[in-house]
């Protein structure tokens, strides 16, 4: 592919995240994606075959940008395990507009809605999952090293911890009442050094 081509295929899927984050997948049409980002049908269906795989290429796009910002939080972070850990968990409850950041939303907006509606679509959200659960995993691992985390078991903790915050922030959408996330912080920090 040539540049241009990167460009459109890129600028399509931009502006496809955008609409898709404010409104969800099964909201935004085909004409208003279109119209939005300004291309022809054509362009759409040279890039993408369908709007099942224009949504599998978004979450593919998504986690490919959040798992890099991730990375950099985690891993090659400043502080010990624990306040890198703390650190990430603690931008969850960074609120734009009376909304959580849409950097978390995708996976509890999207997964609920398009999991029944797209196995491909389903399986990319749960491959980018479990890729943060890893990122998760690696940091415990080094919180344990430098003596910061207590936990036995990193990949189970990792997964324990980004569901809690799965399920705090789909309660904080129904809720709009910031103290759910707040005690999500709370039994984090709790989890990664429970009283012996």
């Amino acid at each position: 592919m040539n540049t241009k081509t990167n460009d459109t295929r890129q600028h399509i899927l931009n502006i496809g995240y955008q609409l898709v984050v404010a409104k969800g997948f099964t909201n935004v049409g085909l004409s208003e994606l279109l119209k939005t980002a300004a291309v022809p049908k054509g362009s759409f269906y040279h890039y993408f075959k369908s709007k099942e795989q224009f949504g599998e290429a978004l979450i593919e796009d998504y986690f490919e940008y959040y798992l890099e910002h991730v990375a950099t939080i985690l891993i090659q972070g400043t502080g010990s395990g624990f306040e890198r850990l703390t650190d990430y968990f603690s931008r969850w409850l960074e609120i734009d507009d009376g909304t959580c950041n849409a950097n978390k939303c995708v996976v509890v907006k999207l997964s609920a809605e398009v999991s029944d509606l797209s196995e491909p679509m389903r399986e990319a959200l749960r491959n980018g999952a479990y890729s943060i659960v890893n990122l998760i995993a690696l940091c415990i691992e080094d919180g344990i090293k430098d003596g910061s985390i207590t936990v036995k078991d990193s990949q189970l903790t990792a997964q324990t911890l980004y569901q809690l915050w799965l399920g705090a922030s789909l309660f904080y959408k129904l809720s709009q009442d910031l103290n759910v996330l707040q005690q999500a912080l709370a039994t984090t920090k709790a989890q990664l050094r429970p009283a012996f």
